[in-house]
């Protein structure tokens, strides 16, 4: 994941940014009189040892890690898979050096990705998550939602459905929670109680904390659930009650920049922390507008956004809330995984939103609800995209391939006005 950098031309209001895609970046060389970067504060700088050290030792709402823990304890580290960037080679290292500092023995300590219903963790990106000398030394865990053998129950949720999480939960005397911050477009952010559920739920469970951003009522999106909402917010609040269930130790929150480095850390109280972490993010991470324009040129911002079409839809879901209907959004997004989930393209057999949203209602799942929101999307908007997926699925989603972002301009009135977001799932565009 690359930074996106911007550079002045001698010709009167030409500019060029480097837009991420992939390991990548895009040069894109345009007029400055007709788009706008919507883009953060860049005056941020990443966190040394030291300073993520001192959160640890002055955390939120809980006492200091020191203090919570001693020789005898099993600990289980709970880390994100390859689909964020959360900063966790520097966090865990960190992590598991006071542990053992702290009398923890290397043997009693383990590392499970939480992966929900995603991919497994490959071994090489272990030790990109983990740092080569922490997943040399460190028993790790993979999570699988769909094996009953290592899950274990823990209760019902409300609908009766069993609660039903990974067995190291429970094999562990104390868990600590670590993961990045970021817009959620249902369940509001990404982190704390999410590292629980659906990071290590199983399927089931997952699916049914999930169903709950749809009103099976009225149709559509439950009221109080969607980006940037935590109170109120039916899904975020099942999950964190699935999470109190097991009540960790410590959390540690990271918020990270555009090449994915630590410029933030709230640690302390799973849940307080975290709280504390979203409004800090929701406040350097969203943008006024004038006005909603034409042409959205949209970048997830590289690795590991764009790494399938599930996680680029974020980046999609964020340029909606600055382009006008019926405008047409660019959307860079390399999906070098693929889709995402050999079943997504499935949904968009439906003849529209309202079809597919009729077969959620009869037989949910939660990669349905995705293509529900992305539909809804294709069909608001003109989405073009530059990816590596074949031209047939992007044809599936309702979309249109892209070579170049410039060929796409050429065939709209020069006078259009538009917005460029170099790391579009994280901004937050709202017309004041």
């Amino acid at each position: 994941m690359r930074a996106p950098r911007v550079f002045g031309r001698n010709e009167s209001d030409v500019s060029t940014i480097q837009l991420g895609y992939g390991d990548d970046s895009i040069d894109f060389e345009y007029d400055a009189s007709r788009f706008e970067v919507l883009t953060t504060d860049q005056n941020s700088r990443p966190l040394g040892d030291s300073e993520i050290g001192a959160a640890f030792d002055n955390p939120i709402g809980s006492p200091p890690l020191a203090e919570l823990i001693e020789p005898g304890d099993t600990l289980l580290i709970v880390a994100s898979d390859a689909t964020r960037a959360t900063g966790s080679a520097q966090i865990i290292n960190l992590l598991v050096r006071q542990l053992i500092q702290n009398g923890i023995a290397p043997a009693d300590i383990a590392i499970i990705f939480a992966t929900g219903i995603h991919r497994a963790v490959r071994e090489e990106e272990k030790a990109e998550l983990l740092t080569s000398f922490i997943a040399q030394r460190i028993r790790t865990i993979d999570h699988n939602a769909y094996d009953d053998a290592n899950l274990f129950s823990i209760g019902t949720t409300a609908d009766g459905v069993p609660i039903e999480l990974n067995r190291a939960l429970k094999d562990h005397s104390k868990v600590i929670l670590t993961g990045g911050v970021g817009f959620h477009y249902f369940a509001g952010f990404t982190g704390g109680r999410k590292s629980i559920c659906p990071g290590l739920a199983s399927a089931r469970t997952i699916e049914a904390t999930h169903m709950l951003a749809l009103d099976f009522e009225r149709g559509g999106r439950r009221a109080g659930v969607g980006t940037g909402l935590l109170k109120g917010n039916a899904v975020s609040e099942e999950c964190e009650r699935i999470a109190e269930l097991i009540d960790p130790t410590f959390a540690v929150n990271a918020i990270v920049d555009d090449e994915g480095r630590v410029e933030h850390v709230f640690a302390g109280h799973w849940r307080t922390a975290h709280e504390t972490a979203c409004e800090a993010y929701a406040n350097a991470h969203s943008i006024s507008v004038a006005e909603k324009r034409d042409i959205v040129i949209v970048s997830c911002g590289g690795m590991p956004y764009d790494i399938n079409m599930i996680q680029a839809h974020k980046a999609l879901d964020m340029a909606a809330h600055a382009c006008v209907e019926g405008g047409t959004i660019i959307l860079l997004a390399e999906c070098s995984d693929g889709l995402g989930r050999p079943d997504f393209l499935k949904w968009f057999d439906s003849e529209d939103s309202g079809a597919l949203e009729r077969r959620l209602r009869e037989h949910y799942e939660v990669n349905g609800q995705t293509a529900w929101a992305f539909l809804m999307k294709t069909e608001r908007f003109r989405v073009h995209i530059m990816t590596q997926l074949s031209d047939a699925d992007v044809r599936t989603m309702r979309m249109a391939s892209a070579k170049s972002i410039e060929s796409l301009l050429a065939d709209i009135p020069p006078g259009a006005q538009g917005y460029i977001m170099p790391r579009g799932a994280a901004l937050r565009p709202f017309v004041s």
